[in-house]
C-alpha cells in the first residue's frame, strides 16, 4: 500500500471534542504507529510524534464502529471504514479514469472503494467516549442526498452482531443504505 497521502499538519486547535493520545493508527492491516488522534467537529485526524499523518472528512467515512471481538482484530478498537481508497494508487487510478472517458464512469455503490481504519488507543477505556465525539461530529455533517439523514436516530448507539461474528457498536446508518445487503436468518 503506497502511503504518500501522509503529509504535515499541524494539529486542530479549533472544536476538538475528543483528543487521545497513544492511539496505534493500522490503514487496511498497515499498522502506521502510534500517534495522536483528533476527533474535531470539522475534521477527524490522526498525527504520529513526527507530525505525519492524515487527516479525514467527516462525509467521506461511511462508517464508524467500536469493535471489541478479539478474534476479528486481537485489539479492541475503533473502527472507521472511508468510502474511498487511500494512497497514490488509487489517486492515480481515478485520474486514468477520468483521462480515459470519464463519462462511461458507472458510480455504483458495489464497485465503490473502500479503506479500513482501525484505531487502537492505548487505554481502552476511552472507546466509548471516541465513539460517542465521532457520533456527535459525523452529526454535524449530514449526507446532502439523504433527506432524513437529519432525524434519523439522534446519536443513539446500537449494539450490533454482525453475519461475521463481529460485534460492534455502530454508528447510525443512513436510511436505505443497506437496503440490498444479504442477511443471514
Amino acid at each position: 500500500m503506497a502511503l504518500n497521502f501522509l503529509s504535515t499538519f499541524p494539529p486542530p486547535a479549533e472544536g476538538v471534542r475528543q483528543q487521545q493520545l497513544d492511539t496505534e493508527a493500522v490503514i487496511d492491516g498497515q499498522v502506521l504507529g502510534n500517534g495522536t488522534l483528533y476527533i474535531a467537529e470539522s475534521r477527524l485526524s490522526w498525527l504520529d510524534g513526527s507530525g505525519m499523518g492524515f487527516s479525514l472528512e467527516y462525509p467521506s467515512i461511511g462508517l464508524h464502529a467500536v469493535s471489541r471481538d478479539v478474534s476479528v482484530y486481537p485489539r479492541e478498537h475503533l473502527y472507521v471504514m472511508v468510502n474511498a481508497k487511500l494512497g497514490e494508487k488509487a489517486q492515480e487510478s481515478n485520474m486514468m479514469e477520468d483521462e480515459n472517458g470519464g463519462g462511461d464512469y458507472d458510480d455504483d455503490d458495489d464497485d465503490e472503494p473502500i479503506t479500513e481504519i482501525r484505531f487502537v488507543p492505548s487505554d481502552r477505556s476511552a472507546l466509548e467516549a471516541m465513539f460517542s465525539a465521532m457520533c456527535e461530529c459525523q452529526a454535524l455533517h449530514p449526507d446532502p442526498d439523504d433527506e432524513d439523514s437529519d432525524d434519523d436516530f439522534e446519536g443513539d448507539e446500537y449494539d450490533v452482531e454482525a453475519h461475521d461474528g463481529m460485534e460492534v457498536d455502530v454508528a447510525p446508518a443512513v436510511a436505505g443504505q443497506f437496503d440490498d445487503a444479504d442477511v443471514d436468518h
